[in-house]
């Protein structure tokens, strides 16, 4: 972690993984990014050690400059997509304003707004997906590790693997990070303690301990705790929101895994709160943060 702060992105010169064709099955990951380099890099370092073959990145912000941009591009099977006009007037011609699943956040300001260029970005990268012939679909955000626990080995695509042929979606339960210092600077190699799903804990474990986990916020977690999930890539698919997937034509088989999560690194850093908020002009206001804050 040190060196990859201190010396760009020299830690990750020379990496090799395996090649296209030997990879089975082929996983993706797309995400919405704003992250910078030193954020983006290990993040999909690590996913390609566990198993991931492809990335559909849709960048803006930091995340879009020319200097990030032109070394994740360098990197195979990273495919960059920029928040162009194009592709604005793209998704304006979604049918997905067309449809309620999604109409509750339509036209809100802040984590709404993201929510739904999330969800917009997800059907365009099922489409990508779909012509690189990948057989698992997943969205994730760059401050997630996706944990592969549970598996025969430390593998993404051993898990996927060994999941029956008539499931159509696995859930993956979110752990939240439970940070313990203010000066993080390296959320993934620093931070090491999560409050564990729900899912994931004995009930008389998580209602005993509760009031003590809360430390008086009425929220065990401070976000979402529903997870994330893989989708199997196929026809008439639809996001269902940034957590799940949806099909037009049938609902999902899905299972729930009961080792493997997602790491959650929330709120790491104070930036990580105060950017979020910059970034849709949000007051610190009780009532902007009820507007601005799902």
């Amino acid at each position: 972690g040190r060196s990859a702060s201190s010396h760009g992105i020299s830690l990750y010169r020379g990496w090799s993984f395996d090649s296209d064709t030997a990879i089975t099955p082929k996983i993706c990951i797309t995400g919405s990014t704003s992250a910078s380099l030193h954020q983006i890099l290990p993040w999909l370092y690590y996913h390609k050690v566990i198993g991931v073959s492809h990335f559909i990145l849709f960048v803006e912000g930091e995340a879009a400059k020319p200097a990030v941009t032109s070394v994740l591009e360098s990197i195979r099977g990273v495919k960059i997509i920029f928040r162009t006009q194009e592709l604005k007037e793209q998704q304006d011609r979604s049918r997905i304003w067309n449809e309620t699943w999604l109409s509750g956040f339509f036209y809100k300001p802040c984590n709404y707004e993201l929510f739904v260029k999330q969800s917009l970005n997800m059907e365009m990268a099922i489409v990508m997906a779909r012509e690189a012939g990948m057989d698992w679909i997943i969205h994730l955000d760059t401050d997630e590790l996706i944990h592969p626990a549970g598996a025969r080995e430390y593998s993404l695509r051993r898990l996927l693997l060994d999941v029956p042929d008539n499931v159509d979606m696995v859930i993956f339960p979110n752990y939240e990070s439970s940070v313990e210092r203010d000066d993080i600077k390296d959320p993934f190699t620093e931070v090491s303690m999560f409050k564990k799903n729900y899912d994931h804990l004995p009930k008389d474990t998580y209602f005993g301990l509760y009031k003590e986990a809360t430390r008086g916020n009425p929220n065990y977690f401070l976000t979402y705790g529903n997870g994330k999930s893989a989708a199997r890539v196929q026809e008439h698919m639809r996001p269902n929101g940034a957590h799940r997937w949806h099909n037009y034509m049938k609902t999902p088989n899905e299972i729930k895994l009961e080792e493997a999560a997602i790491l959650h690194y929330t709120y790491t850093k104070f930036s990580d709160l105060t950017s979020r908020r910059d970034r849709c002009g949000c007051k610190p206001t009780k009532e902007d943060v009820k507007r601005c804050f799902i």
